[in-house]
């Protein structure tokens, strides 16, 4: 289990394959194997270095004590911080719905570094529109939040798990509606084996605080970036529409049928996507032929 530590930073990651690196991170109340028990990570690391990183607050990686930085521009920084440590001068960089809201921060600034972009599920603005309308804004019920203060307290979450089948919300019911959701909340389910909620609560209090979403600082990103969501992912499709207007080199797909979890909901169409991406960025240095 490789850590890369750095002050109060003890970043948990997994590094496997060969070739032009991927530093790839993931979304809220996931980890590392939002990509490895997908096969998305095996399938790139057929012909790339694939580096999956459990962000702060997230899986093992641990922070111990103040400053938790739980902020969109500190986990962008932890980025270069991990690249450093593994004396990688350049990479592509897969990111996925919170993560991706880091990832784009770091691009806006340090894009040079970055041989692609790919942004799944994901916005510029760490407040998406959607909940700008108080009314859209989902309400956990009682039995939801009396699961999560047992698992707060007993550490059993098989009750989160029942109550978020039950009321899965904009983010999951694509997910639940599918013939196969028994096997993707299996996948869902992993996350919840090395998940701290106290850190997720700190978290949810200090990462979604910006309503911007820096149309200016999208128009500086210079590397061939994919933008790619479900046609179901209600939360993020304008903001992925936004980035899509504003960035300069940029391919934008969107899944039929398909909400906001893609690799989960659509493995094989979310790592050919990724994987035609790349081609094309090694052949024409572009988002595009």
């Amino acid at each position: 289990m490789p850590y890369f530590q750095n002050e109060n930073l003890k970043l948990y990651y997994e590094d496997v394959g060969e070739g032009e690196p991927i530093i790839a991170n993931h979304g809220l109340m996931e980890d590392v194997t939002y990509w490895s028990e997908t096969g998305v990570t095996a399938k790139l690391a057929e012909n790339y270095r694939m580096i999956s990183i459990d962000m702060r607050a997230h899986g093992r990686t641990i922070v111990d004590g103040e400053p938790f930085g739980y902020d969109a521009d500190t986990i962008a920084a932890d980025i270069d911080l991990l690249a450093d440590f593994l004396e990688i001068d350049r990479f592509h960089l897969l990111t996925h719905a919170t993560g991706g809201m880091a990832g784009v921060r770091y691009a806006m600034t340090r894009s040079e570094r970055l041989i692609s972009l790919m942004l799944t599920d994901t916005g510029s603005a760490t407040i998406p529109e959607f909940y700008l309308n108080q009314s859209n804004h989902p309400k956990p019920s009682e039995k939801l939040n009396s699961a999560w203060e047992k698992w707060i307290s007993t550490g059993s979450y098989e009750d989160v798990i029942k109550e978020m089948r039950r009321q899965p919300g904009p983010y999951l019911f694509k997910m639940e509606e599918h013939p196969d959701s028994d096997e993707m909340w299996k996948i869902y389910k992993g996350f919840f084996k090395h998940a701290d909620p106290q850190e997720f609560i700190r978290f949810n209090s200090t990462f979604y605080a910006d309503i911007n979403p820096r149309v200016r600082m999208l128009r500086k990103i210079k590397c061939p970036t994919l933008i790619l969501l479900g046609e179901d992912d209600i939360v993020f499709f304008k903001p992925s529409e936004i980035m899509a207007k504003k960035i300069p080199d940029v391919r934008h797909v969107i899944f039929d049928g398909v909400g906001h979890m893609t690799a989960i909901e659509a493995p094989e169409r979310t790592i050919k996507e990724i994987l035609d991406f790349l081609y094309t960025v090694s052949q024409t240095g572009k988002a595009n032929m």
